[in-house]
């Protein structure tokens, strides 16, 4: 099992160089023609370096509360954990961040809920 453990990491960590020879070799040798897709999302995470531009993490920071301030400052207790105090603090203090370091996926559906409380809202 830690074979394969350690075969998965070396494939996660392959250039897209290394996986289009890989592909040659499966082709060629093996007489394996693997999906076009699958070669992209083998290269996806370990890709040419254009990854090193894409940002992973993001900053949800509410601009304004708008026209439903107790709305957001429910969302925001709920969204964050907090006390009804600190996040009537922070929507009070707007601009302010809700939530930092957050993934790409999150941040979108935490500024789609406090946009549709009436919320204004950037990612950074």
């Amino acid at each position: 099992m830690a074979d394969l453990k350690e075969f998965a990491e070396q494939l996660v960590n392959l250039t897209v160089k290394e996986v289009n020879e890989l592909a040659g070799i499966l082709k060629d040798e093996h007489g394996i023609e693997p999906a076009a897709a699958a070669v992209a999302v083998a290269a996806g995470p370990a890709g040419g370096g254009d990854e090193a531009d894409e940002q992973t993490e993001f900053d949800v920071i509410l601009k304004a509360a708008g026209g439903s301030k107790l709305a957001v400052v429910k969302l925001v207790k709920e969204l964050t954990g907090l006390g009804l105090k600190e996040a009537k603090a922070i929507v009070d203090s707007a601009p302010a961040a809700v939530k930092e370091a957050v993934t790409k996926d999150e941040a979108e559906g935490l500024k789609a809920s406090l946009e549709e409380a009436g919320a204004e809202v950037e990612l950074k």
